[in-house]
């Protein structure tokens, strides 16, 4: 293909989103993917529970997700895909690659970079559905890590709980990331003696967080509030706002 000039275009619609939903479990994020337009669920875990939704078999491995996006690519009247869980199929890549690797292959990294090329067929799979007009909507558990900054002391907070090199590779690729989470607030109490405790309490309230601060890693690409309410309507018409 030539590139010129006359091969530039403007973008004049927002394609699909990309959705990454990562927190504690049983917080709702299941039920956040329930609610996105009309959507098919890919299960890596049995995480459904009684919700209603359209679902491929529980994937037992990772061919088995590849066949479930495959299948997609033919005639349906899906708008939706929700991967349920990415740390489970993460499970399915490794269970893979420890079956046709030896030990001595996997050495010095290398296994995590097999594993990124694994992610990269799905991601591939995801952007034809995108093409199609398909939005994808990928849960994840959470996991606290240490993080090494640059500009401070390193110091915790939550991240997706994936391997590192095929974390960022899903991050880079999605349009949001969103740590979902209770509302927290801290309360302070005097108990004499000039001596005060903090507690944290809870709200009940759930909370998707949309912008990095230190405790959690977030993004987004469509100037989103730094938080909405868990709920995919709440999330739709941020995003129509913009």
């Amino acid at each position: 293909m030539a590139i010129n000039l006359k091969s530039i275009s403007k973008n004049k619609s927002i394609k699909a989103p990309r959705i990454m939903v990562y927190g504690p479990h049983g917080l709702g994020k299941t039920t956040f993917g329930a609610s996105a337009p009309n959507p098919i669920f890919i299960l890596t875990e049995d995480g459904l529970g009684k919700i209603e939704a359209d679902h491929f078999p529980l994937a037992k491995n990772f061919s088995d997700v590849q066949e479930s996006l495959k299948a997609l690519q033919g005639e349906h009247e899906y708008h939706s895909v929700v991967i349920d869980s990415l740390d489970w199929l993460d499970n399915l890549i490794w269970e893979q690659i420890n079956s046709q690797y030896e030990a001595k292959d996997l050495a010095y990294g290398k296994g995590a970079v097999i594993a990124a090329d694994l992610w990269r067929k799905v991601l591939d799979d995801l952007t034809a559905l995108r093409d199609k007009g398909m939005a994808s909507i990928l849960l994840a558990h959470c996991e606290i890590k240490r993080f090494d900054s640059p500009e401070v002391e390193p110091y915790e907070r939550y991240q997706p709980k994936l391997q590192a090199r095929s974390s960022a590779l899903v991050q880079e690729w999605c349009d949001i990331v969103g740590f979902a989470n209770y509302k927290t607030i801290v309360k302070t109490s005097d108990v004499g003696f000039n001596s005060k405790v903090s507690r944290g309490i809870s709200t009940g309230e759930r909370l998707l967080h949309l912008t990095e601060k230190p405790a959690y890693l977030a993004k987004n690409r469509y100037a989103l509030p730094d938080s909405l309410p868990l709920d995919f309507q709440a999330l739709k018409d941020a995003m129509n706002k913009q």
